[in-house]
């Protein structure tokens, strides 16, 4: 029998409630369709669903004197990641699962993830520095990525060789995580498409959301709210700009809620 595969999430502090673990589970199981535990590493356990598998956060390992907990994340790259083994899908917590997740079970790759700049739109101004752009366009976004647990246990290793310096010469974790993967040659994306951001692929651009309401791509399979609005304040109907209107999101609601 072929051992079910894991997907985890992870919550720390009071930001998230127990609610956006239960929903999150549960738009796994209705779009995963193997056998799959459902792992939460968290400090807070109240609330969450049975069938949520409840681990503590893993340690980071950070020597004496480091207290930055910003780079948490990584702390899934340890060489033994609670009693979970094979493969690993990570998932954020402000995601909308909307479509089929075994594909991204069955893509080969040693470690897949989304490419950051899928998310965004064109950033012309960033050509004026073409090594920092052609970094920039390398990282990946880690709201969703796919790994085996312990095969990657370097990225956690340069992290920690000197936390002080990765946090100087990168902005946010998945930048550092990007270039220790592309430095491997374990970097690969997900097909541009299946994930795609709320605000720049579902809601229409400028004024033409005032005339239309947010809709979802064909293809999409994980809606992932990058920057700003976020998914708290979709899910509460705002988030508007006065050049951007947020129109009925109740295909959005429905598929958090099930």
């Amino acid at each position: 029998m072929t051992a079910p595969v894991n997907v985890i999430c992870m919550k720390w502090g009071t930001l998230y409630g127990p609610e956006y673990v239960n929903n999150l589970r549960r738009g796994v199981a209705r779009h995963l369709g193997r056998p799959h535990r459902f792992v939460c590493f968290t400090d807070r356990a109240e609330g969450l669903d049975p069938e949520v598998e409840v681990r503590p956060i893993p340690d980071l390992g950070l020597p004496a004197g480091h207290s930055d907990r910003r780079w948490q994340k990584l702390s899934v790259f340890r060489p033994q990641l609670a009693d979970l083994t094979g493969t690993a899908l990570f998932l954020d917590l402000d995601l909308v699962v909307v479509g089929g997740l075994d594909p991204f079970l069955d893509l080969p790759g040693a470690f897949r993830i989304i490419r950051d700049d899928d998310l965004f739109r064109a950033k012309p101004l960033r050509r004026l520095n073409p090594s920092r752009d052609r970094f920039l366009h390398s990282v990946g976004n880690s709201s969703v990525f796919r790994f085996e647990i312990g095969a990657h246990t370097y990225i956690l290793d340069a992290y920690l060789a000197d936390p002080a310096a990765a946090t100087r010469d990168y902005e946010i974790s998945q930048q550092f995580q990007s270039a220790q993967l592309a430095a491997h040659g374990q970097l690969d994306y997900w097909p541009k498409g299946w994930c795609v951001s709320f605000k720049n692929d579902c809601v229409p651009r400028g004024l033409a959301s005032f005339r239309a309401d947010p809709v979802l791509p064909e293809g999409a399979r994980i809606v992932v709210f990058a920057g700003n609005p976020k998914m708290t304040e979709v899910l509460a109907g705002q988030g508007q700009k006065w050049y951007r209107r947020i129109g009925d999101v109740g295909w959005l609601r429905r598929a958090w809620e099930g």
